[in-house]
């Protein structure tokens, strides 16, 4: 585990954070399940979603898009089917990364928007990391600035520079954690990874998937990739 009283040399511990959804777990199967629940066929669903990506909506605008309205009383019955994570849903590449970024001395945590239960179904995955909240336990939920604000608070309270954040959306993730001055990280996967075409100027690296981060973490604290010094060079 991390020293996050300072590691060798007088330095503060790095912290790695990660979302959850694309991030770590694999959604196809929590979406495929909201479309056998409204009877509307897997395929038209994610057309759907991919719409509402491409649209800039909330995600939860891919139910006013299949004319489902009364989504929200459903909901009992799709968190029934699909029963929480399972191993199956886990990203190959999770756990090892998980346990790479430990090994190299990094603090670890898993902040995201979730329901609470997904912090014991992570746990019980073997997702092993000192931090790890959800939305609803923190009352709070991204991309608000007070999620991000909550989030150094559980990590008590390092320089945000000296945290990286990894998630795969630009509008809940990346924009919203460069504002916050963590390091953010745009990971290319999942629906809001692929659709968009832009590459946000705020992301301190771009991955295709974990093993790249791994790969490529010592470029998050490389001169001048600050979330300050990127925006004192872009004046």
């Amino acid at each position: 585990m991390c020293a996050t009283d300072g590691g060798p040399g007088g330095l503060m511990a790095r912290w790695v954070c990660l979302d959850v959804g694309e991030t770590l777990i694999d959604e196809t199967r929590v979406w495929s399940t909201w479309a056998d629940v409204l009877g509307i066929s897997r395929l038209t669903f994610m057309a759907a979603l991919g719409a509402t990506i491409v649209r800039g909506g909330d995600y939860r605008h891919v139910f006013d898009v299949v004319r489902t309205p009364d989504w929200r009383g459903r909901l009992e019955e799709v968190e029934a089917r699909y029963g929480g994570f399972r191993a199956d849903d886990l990203y190959p590449d999770a756990l090892p990364t998980i346990e790479a970024l430990a090994r190299a001395g990094y603090c670890l945590a898993v902040v995201a928007n979730q329901p609470a239960s997904r912090t014991a179904e992570l746990r019980a995955l073997g997702v092993d990391v000192e931090v790890m909240a959800m939305s609803d336990e923190m009352g709070v939920a991204k991309p608000a600035a007070a999620f991000f604000e909550r989030l150094l608070e559980l990590l008590d309270s390092p320089d945000p520079s000296d945290v990286v954040y990894v998630g795969d959306r630009i509008d809940n993730d990346v924009r919203p954690a460069a504002s916050a001055g963590l390091r953010a990280v745009w990971l290319r996967r999942g629906p809001w990874g692929v659709i968009p075409v832009e590459r946000p100027a705020e992301a301190v690296l771009i991955v295709d998937d974990l093993t790249e981060l791994l790969e490529r973490i010592d470029e998050c604290w490389s001169a001048g990739n600050s979330p300050a010094e990127r925006q004192m060079s872009a004046i």
